[in-house]
């Protein structure tokens, strides 16, 4: 097999689309601390299967707590800015990862569920461990797959030379998810660091805690029997990650059941 060309990467990247300019005025409001809930749900509203979702996953036993959550702008109240914009860019991605991805041998809507389920998992290490922003982890465990997008088809023949021809040349792979979570989707250098490094923890540097989070969380799906694909068996769990961010292998089976039950309500899934 020949090495895979950044330009081939790349032009593999113009095909995953842009958000729609709504979704991007959403996220610059969400952004803005000045902006009221009233804006929020004008912007929101535009957008009728946005506005659909939002309201769906709002009112699951996983957010509402039991209150019934009637309009965008009661959401983005009781929920707050980050936890609404988590579920603006959920709705929005679902689009990319619901795809069949036929080299890593998930069916339809596969990837997605358990990228969600992966978020789920994020967001529950976060909440255990205090960290300040749990809706920043479950949105680096909804996109940290986003890369077997691009590399899906060059997947399907050889699994085992596409993985030791990404580890050879990581920077192409880097560059490509770069140009998607950066440039096409304008997401912080935390976030891209999370999803590049969350199976090789130890690298991290600008939020190792985070990227931490991520692995464990990734480790969790796995052994929950959820996490799908001819990669699964592949992974590599680094103990250090899980010790860095303060767990032990109570805390880990804790969290398990906490997920298992938050998935058990289907109103949680987009």
């Amino acid at each position: 097999m020949d090495k895979i060309q950044l330009s081939t990467l790349v032009k593999k990247v113009e095909e995953v689309p842009v958000f729609p300019q709504t979704v991007i005025n959403i996220m610059t409001l969400l952004r803005d601390n000045n902006s009221s809930a009233l804006d929020i749900e004008k912007e929101i509203m535009k957008d009728q299967g946005l506005t659909t979702k939002v309201l769906k996953v709002a009112n699951s036993s996983f957010y509402s707590g039991g209150r019934h959550i009637k309009s965008v702008g009661e959401a983005t109240v009781l929920l707050g800015h980050s936890a609404v914009k988590s579920l603006v860019l959920a709705s929005t991605v679902g689009k990319v990862l619901e795809q069949e991805l036929k080299g890593y041998e998930y069916e339809r809507n596969s990837l997605w569920r358990m990228s969600q389920i992966s978020a789920f998992t994020s967001r529950a290490v976060a909440k255990n461990i205090r960290y300040n922003d749990v809706d920043e982890a479950y949105t680096a465990g909804l996109l940290k797959d986003v890369g077997k997008v691009i590399l899906d088809e060059y997947v399907h023949d050889s699994y085992k030379e596409i993985k030791r021809l990404v580890e050879d040349d990581m920077y192409s792979l880097d560059e490509a998810e770069d140009k998607i979570l950066g440039e096409k989707w304008n997401l912080d250098s935390e976030l891209i660091e999370a999803i590049r490094y969350h199976h090789h923890p130890l690298k991290a540097t600008i939020n190792p805690v985070l990227v931490s989070i991520l692995h464990v969380s990734d480790y969790l799906v796995i052994m929950m029997g959820i996490h799908e694909g001819i990669d699964t068996m592949n992974h590599q769990y680094f103990g250090d990650a899980a010790k860095l961010i303060g767990l032990n292998e109570d805390d880990l089976e804790n969290i398990i059941e906490q997920v298992q039950e938050i998935i058990l309500d289907e109103n949680i899934f987009m």
